[in-house]
């Protein structure tokens, strides 16, 4: 509901932005006209426009925050009178062409609003046909205990709901509002239904108690089917029928309207007070005991006034002819007169034959001291004959007939009793489902609830002492009044006579009943609503009169089915778990309210404390328990089902609920204690930050990174997706908020739970250095960047150069101790609904902490790499004992409990091949090119196409190497060797061969300064040198340079890396041709300062993975991450 009210009050809001607006728009029209009038004298002193005075006085005196009322923020005025004109009340679809109708205030105070709803909705079925049974049963100690804990229990409720009824407006709904509100909407949709069903079957023991009292006590010439005092199930059908038909008006009357029962709530009202009143009255006029009623015994047995007659034994009563039977048998004796006879045998109960009849009154009065013998417990099991004493031999009938004797119809026990007993302290919500009927809602509310519970709760407990020390123990233990006659036992205690309390209470039940017929379609309209359950939502709507009719159905569907159980007995203990629970959730919704202390909890009742709240939830618990732990289950399992079910779809519901209250507390307490020290190696997972770049619409280009991201976590531990935004905050702030949001549904869509995040820099590369230093919260920080591969690293300029960024990235991840994942080839990586058959090959080239091997073993957690293997290649030097080697790995991966299969590869010593001569050489001549450029600051798109022809040649190359042989042999040989041309912006330069050797740049003079480079082969890398060969590598032959300077030899270190590449390149194609993914080390790039550093590292990285679809590079963070500990 707080949907539709939100939307009202928002309507509100909008009428008087409205007048802001049309105000400011005749402002802005009255300052383009420049008529003024004044001219400064003691008359007149300020010059003024003539238009002054039509301004309105926030025009004329607060037009400083003339720009607030354009954004449309509402007038403080308008604001205020919205709020106080609030309604919470549900209002009926109107007609738009209607007159509009004077709306009329609500005028309901304490008395009338409050305190007489509350207490016709307590005193119910149960204090009529109940309480002198509960008594009588349980005793005056253990009856009191059963009153004081119920009463209690709904007393620190009543506390509770008060606190968080004043902490703001409660609109319909009521208690629902309240749960959902303050413990969320999967708490509030859970127990809301709970509690409709409960409020339904309420309605549906009130019907069954009414029936009760009519057949039973009003009209028993009415019951079909036999004689309901004889057969308890004659009673039961009885019920049914007559409870259906009673169901069936009751429906009619609630779907005409609320009007008539509303109107005849205070008659029924009346009729229960007197009805109460009646029965203090005759307890003090029978003071000394009454002897209009009478109890037949036999023995200590209590008898049912059926078939008792005047109870006596003699030969010929009603008692005789019921316990004694005769026996056709010749008994042959001798009389006085010596002449043989034949008499009729006669056979008599035992339990008849040895104990003798008494009459006992049923009312004893105050006098008498009767108080003192029902003080006990008088527990019996079903068929156990109601007695004056506990011995076997009174109450078992040791499998004889039972005749007319009154029997137990259930087991009892104290925590049944409780169970039967609650629904009469239930309804103290009547004055909260009417708070927007109310003229003072934050003052009726409470002390109308705690004033109503107070008035019931003196009832209830006085009516313990009276009752046992009024009545007979016997008397009240007998359910149905069968020992006197089947009447009311109650009401033989009324003044003037039982018809008082008969027609009262019956029409207290009736009341109720209608009254709970009424509010059960409310609250089922206003949890459907909120659209927490979608089968729900067709009961949303409202009739035309402003009704709930659909769901009206549904609930007289429900009642109808509580109806057919037919017996007071089974109902009551049910309904006690729903109301339970519901009374449970609002003590815990105030005490996590009261305990988080947060800004909004300003509960204007101030009498209650976390303390009695807790008190209070536990109470419940264990009254659930203690009436039906069956019954509990189910309706705590019940509950469970429907929280899950709101939680699986989501709520999409933000009502600043306490349970998001005590999860923020929660993770405030956990991060306070994570910032004392980081983790241990076994609590080591990636906490990954996903840095994703996004397009001209602002949604992410990648969006395998995100699905990368979630197969590593598979929903565990932290996971932020970050964007960077180049441009100023102020103005780029409606494009940030669109890349959030598309960055959220994209994490929704690739199953990333986690956070996104989106800075706005003016600089990317500095942006992303400071989500990798900034992102995170004490100790929950990202400890892995996902990054992605820079594909035109080549083709940026040497101001805004990807490779830059993308090294700058990983000296940031580096120095912040964070992982760096680096996949390549991400377009061809699987969605997370794919699946994946092969290999995942890791080579382990340098130690990082484990987290090579860890990534590897995460993805196969997640079903798209589940029915890949895990292959280790490690590579091994001449000097390296690889049979040792691999059995040393083999027992390492067996400590970790990581299955893979293990290889060593031997990497044989072998001299610089030619082709990484001549691959280092046109790396750096690439280099020179792009500083010679920017050194001379002119344009360089032309001229990095031209040095890009260098690099694509020789990339063309390259993939040629992992062609099939044959098909190269049949190219032609005039494309064997190939010659690139790049005009040099230098004056000449030196063009160098395979071998070394360099040509002077004089023989190229005439080709315009242009520099040949031959290539290798394509069919395959030049052959390693030979010996002699290398003996002149060792000592080159001095070349000639030009006048300038030429480009230097390849510098010694980068042949060098670039030889690493090469050769780790021809062995992982070699192995892992075939491979689903391959992981492999990171190397690290070189420092900051270092000349071309950056670019040379970019290219190490594309010769090491060439020829590999899917590969994960990947760097530690400096720490191990995985151990052979437990």
């Amino acid at each position: 509901m707080e949907t539709a009210d939100e939307d009202r009050l928002a309507a509100a809001l909008e009428h008087g932005t409205t007048v802001l607006h049309a105000n400011a728009s005749t402002m802005t029209n009255s300052d383009s006209c420049h008529d003024w009038t004044g001219d400064g004298h003691e008359e007149q002193p300020f010059v003024t426009d003539k238009k002054e005075n039509d301004l309105s006085g926030y025009e004329r005196n607060l037009y400083l925050y003339h720009e607030e009322s354009e954004e449309g923020r509402p007038r403080v005025a308008t604001l205020v009178s919205s709020l106080a004109n609030y309604s919470a009340t549900v209002q009926a679809p109107t007609d738009p062409d209607a007159p509009d109708k004077p709306k009329s205030s609500p005028k309901l105070g304490t008395l009338a609003g409050v305190y007489f709803p509350c207490m016709q909705n307590i005193f119910g079925v149960i204090l009529f046909i109940r309480m002198t049974w509960i008594i009588g049963t349980a005793g005056v100690v253990q009856g009191f205990c059963i009153i004081t804990m119920c009463c209690t229990c709904t007393m620190l409720t009543a506390i509770s709901m008060s606190a968080i009824a004043t902490n703001g407006v409660v609109p319909a709904g009521g208690p629902y509002f309240m749960i959902s509100r303050n413990l969320g909407p999967e708490f509030g949709g859970a127990i809301g239904l709970l509690f409709f069903i409960g409020t339904t079957f309420a309605a549906s023991m009130y019907i069954v108690g009414g029936i009760e009292i009519l057949v039973n006590y009003i009209a028993p010439q009415i019951a079909l089917f036999g004689d309901p005092a004889k057969d308890p199930e004659v009673l039961y059908n009885n019920l049914r029928l007559y409870g259906t038909a009673l169901l069936a008006i009751m429906g009619i009357v609630v779907f005409i309207g609320v009007k008539p029962v509303s109107k005849a709530a205070p008659l029924v009202l009346l009729c229960v007070i007197l009805s109460i009143i009646s029965i203090y009255v005759g307890i003090g006029l029978n003071w000394n005991g009454s002897d209009k009623l009478w109890m037949c015994l036999l023995g200590n047995r209590l008898l049912s006034q059926e078939h008792s007659g005047n109870c006596t034994k003699e030969e010929g009563s009603a008692l005789w002819n019921l316990y004694c039977k005769y026996q056709d048998e010749l008994v042959e004796g001798v009389t006085t007169i010596g002449a043989n006879l034949t008499s009729r045998a006669v056979k008599c109960d035992p339990y008849f034959l040895s104990h003798n009849t008494s009459l006992v009154p049923g009312i004893r009065g105050l006098a008498s001291g009767v108080f003192m013998e029902n003080l006990g417990a008088w527990h019996l099991g079903e068929g156990q004959v109601v007695a004056r004493t506990m011995n076997p031999v009174d109450i078992e009938t040791l499998d004889q007939p039972t005749y007319n004797q009154v029997l137990a119809d259930i087991s009892t026990t104290f925590t049944l009793l409780v169970g039967i007993y609650f629904p009469s302290v239930t309804g103290i919500m009547a004055g909260c489902n009417r708070s927007g009927d109310l003229a003072d809602a934050q003052r009726s509310i409470p002390i109308g609830t705690i004033g109503a519970i107070l008035t019931t709760s003196f009832v209830y407990i006085s009516a313990v002492f009276l009752f046992g020390a009024s009545f007979d123990g016997l008397l009240m233990r007998d359910k149905f009044g069968q020992s006197v006659g089947g009447s009311l036992v109650v009401a033989n205690l009324a003044w003037p006579n039982e018809w008082v309390i008969l027609i009262g209470s019956f029409m207290a039940t009736t009341g109720a009943g209608l009254q709970s017929l009424i509010s059960a379609p409310r609250l089922l309209y206003a949890i459907s609503k909120d659209n927490l359950v979608p089968m729900l939502n067709p009961f949303s709507t409202l009739s035309a009169s402003g009704e709930p009719t659909r769901a009206l159905m549904l609930t007289l569907a429900i009642c109808q089915f509580g109806v057919l159980l037919g017996n007071v007995d089974i109902l009551a203990p049910l309904l006690s778990m729903f109301f339970l629970m519901l009374y449970g959730f609002i003590n815990l919704a105030c005490a996590l309210q009261t305990l988080l202390r947060t800004p909004n909890w300003r509960p204007r009742f101030k009498y209650y404390h976390w303390s009695l709240s807790f008190i209070g939830a536990s109470l419940c618990v264990a009254v659930m328990f203690m009436s039906s732990w069956i019954y509990a289950l189910i309706a705590i399992v019940l509950a469970s089902i429907i929280y899950k079910y709101i939680e699986y779809r989501g709520a999409e519901k933000e009502w600043g609920d306490g349970i998001s209250g005590l999860a923020l507390s929660a993770a405030r307490f956990s991060l306070l204690r994570l910032e004392e020290g980081p983790p241990h190696i076994k609590n080591w997972r990636p906490q990954i930050l996903t840095l994703c770049k996004m397009n001209a619409y602002h949604t992410p280009k990648q969006r395998k990174l995100l699905a990368l991201a979630s197969q590593l976590k598979a929903g565990k531990g932290l996971a932020v997706a970050s964007s960077i935004l180049q441009g100023d905050i102020a103005l780029c702030t409606e494009e940030a908020t669109t890349a959030r949001q598309n960055l959220r549904k994209a994490m929704d869509d690739e199953k990333v739970k986690g956070f996104a995040n989106v800075l706005v820099a003016k600089d990317v590369g500095q942006g992303i250095v400071h989500l990798i230093q900034s992102t995170g919260l004490g100790g929950l920080k990202p400890n892995t960047v996902i990054f992605g591969w820079p594909n035109s690293w080549r083709q940026s300029i040497e101001e805004d150069r990807s490779w830059r960024v993308f090294v700058d990235a990983i000296h940031t991840a580096a120095a912040n101790k964070m992982a760096l994942i680096v996949p390549k080839g991400i377009a061809s990586f699987p969605d997370s609904n794919e699946k994946i058959y092969g290999h995942i090959d890791v080579w382990w080239v340098v130690h990082d902490g484990g987290l090579l091997m860890l990534l590897p073993f995460l993805l196969r957690q997640h079903r798209t790499w589940r029915h890949c293997k895990m292959r280790l290649f490690t590579v091994a030097q001449l000097e390296d004992n690889s049979i040792q080697m691999k059995k040393d790995l083999k027992t390492s991966l067996y400590n970790l409990r990581i299955d893979a299969e293990v290889e060593v590869v031997e990497m044989m010593d072998s001299d610089i091949s030619a082709y990484t001569y001549e691959r280092t050489l046109v790396m750096e001549q690439r280099n020179q090119m792009l500083k010679e450029m920017q050194f001379n600051k002119r344009d360089p798109s032309g001229e990095v196409g031209e040095v890009q022809a260098v690099v694509d040649q020789h990339r063309h190359n390259v993939k040629v190497r992992f062609q099939d042989e044959t098909a190269v042999q049949h190219q032609p040989e005039a494309e064997s060797v190939k010659e690139v041309k790049v005009e040099q912006l230098a004056e000449s330069a030196a063009a160098v061969t395979p071998s070394g050797d360099a040509l002077p740049a004089g023989d190229n003079s005439a080709q315009k300064n242009t520099v040949v480079i031959p290539t290798v082969s394509v069919e395959a890398p030049p052959p390693s040198p030979t010996s002699s060969e290398r003996v002149e590598q060792q000592h080159p032959i001095p070349v000639a340079k030009s006048k300038k300077e030429t480009l230097q030899e390849p510098d010694v270190e980068n042949v060098r890396r670039m030889h690493t590449a090469v050769k780790l390149n021809e062995v992982i194609m070699q192995r892992s041709h075939d491979a689903k993914l391959v992981v492999l080390n990171l190397p690290s790039p070189p420092k900051q300062n270092r000349q071309g550093g950056g670019s040379n590292y970019m290219e190490f990285l594309e010769v090491l993975t060439e020829g590999l679809d899917r590969v994960l590079m990947v760097k530690g963070c400096g720490r191990e991450v995985v151990t052979i500990y437990s």
